[in-house]
């Protein structure tokens, strides 16, 4: 995005995991320098590194997990400093998908148990396949055809899991009070509509969870809504352990009520339960999804330095204006009234015209971005920035 005469501007990156080598390529050029052993670096590269201890310099700009998750990122806070934290949303998603429905089918003809029990056969020498044939009743499973799966949350993990399992003969029902519109869009019709949650609860011989872990979901799974569900439910979680009561989902195992409970999150609580399949965290460990995670991780922060156009940020409003060269103004503000006058005034004490410009805010914060018309003189620039700044609720300043 260099303009001709000017100054190249060099940005420099630091990466807290491993980042695929393809994520890094994107700064694989001479506006760019990946030095993990910087202290000012203008953007950070993460998967699960745990930020909360971390020290953050002022001139960090951007973060971005490679990932879904951010709870290793202490988002409050850097939202206050006016720096973008970016995931990847959909980017593990066909991994996830993929392990869900996996589960789903071995679960049901008790594949895990008897896989286990045959080694357990080990030194039995020419009696195996007679022990085989003897012992292989107790682990007699069920066809998942013409079963009912319910589906909670239908972003991008949980459409891909209605969708092929439809495919697969299965009835599906979905319950999502907060679908976005790109979601509906790519969600088969033949996805029966919970109206509620509890009405998903009570007619499926399924679930499967993908929601975020916030107040409101937190030991969603728990002895009154087990009492709504049918008698040997399989609930499956690749979402967050916390989302379940382990306690009440202990009870519910015991008397039945629950007939297995796959989970991505295992513990010492769990791994002491019956009819429990632990899964070591593998639901987005593939190395298609990490390369498509750490990809559009990088690209998110290129566009961002480079442009100011934010996408896929769990902190601030998506806001993305075509980059046509011109100058461009970008603030991070409190929502306050009266904030984008008196930013474009500041533009006019200037004398500088408006060529486009967008708002968007989210929550307690907004972000206004402003291309300007004229030339700007490098010498404008820094009077300008300290202009802007001092508007009372303005917590951070850049001209690209």
């Amino acid at each position: 995005m260099q303009k001709k005469g000017e100054k190249q501007q060099v940005y420099t990156i630091k990466t807290l995991n491993n980042i695929a080598d393809c994520g890094l390529n994107v700064f694989n050029n001479e506006n760019y320098t990946v030095d993990n052993d910087s202290q000012s670096p203008d953007g950070i590269l993460l998967r699960s590194f745990n930020m909360h201890d971390m020290t953050l310099d002022n001139n960090v700009k951007a973060i971005a997990r490679a990932g879904a998750g951010v709870n290793n990122i202490p988002v409050a806070e850097y939202t206050e400093r006016g720096v973008v934290v970016f995931n990847t949303p959909g980017a593990n998603a066909n991994a996830v998908k993929e392990l869900v429905l996996t589960t789903i089918m071995a679960s049901s003809r008790n594949l895990f148990a008897g896989v286990e029990w045959t080694k357990s056969l080990q030194d039995q020498g020419d009696n195996i396949p007679k022990l085989v044939e003897a012992g292989k009743k107790q682990f007699v499973g069920k066809e998942i055809k013409g079963k009912t799966l319910g589906v909670i949350g239908l972003g991008a993990i949980g459409a891909l899991v209605a969708n092929d399992a439809l495919d697969l003969d299965m009835d599906v029902m979905g319950f999502d009070p907060f679908i976005s519109v790109d979601t509906a869009w790519n969600l088969s019709r033949n996805v029966q509509r919970a109206m509620t949650i509890e009405q998903l609860f009570a007619n499926c011989d399924y679930i499967t969870v993908h929601v975020p872990l916030t107040d409101k979901t937190k030991g969603m799974f728990n002895k009154e809504t087990f009492e709504i569900m049918k008698p040997g439910v399989h609930i499956l979680n690749f979402s967050r352990g916390e989302l379940v009561n382990e306690t009440d989902m202990a009870a519910a195992i015991e008397s039945g009520k629950v007939g297995k409970y796959i989970t991505d999150f295992p513990n010492e609580n769990i791994l002491k339960m019956k009819n429990v399949i632990p899964i070591p965290h593998l639901g987005a460990s593939t190395k298609e999804s990490e390369e498509n995670c750490a990809l559009m991780a990088a690209r998110q922060i290129k566009e961002f330095l480079e442009t100011g156009n934010i996408r896929n940020s769990v902190n601030f409003a998506n806001v993305e204006l075509p980059y046509v060269g011109k100058k461009r103004v970008t603030v991070f503000h409190k929502n306050i009234p009266n904030m984008v006058g008196q930013i474009t005034a500041a533009l006019a004490n200037y004398s500088l015209n408006i060529a486009d410009m967008m708002n968007r805010s989210k929550g307690e914060y907004a972000y206004t971005m402003i291309d300007i018309d004229n030339k700007v003189n490098g010498e404008v620039i820094p009077g300008l920035k300290a202009n802007i700044s001092e508007i009372p609720g303005v917590v951070t300043v850049r001209v690209i």
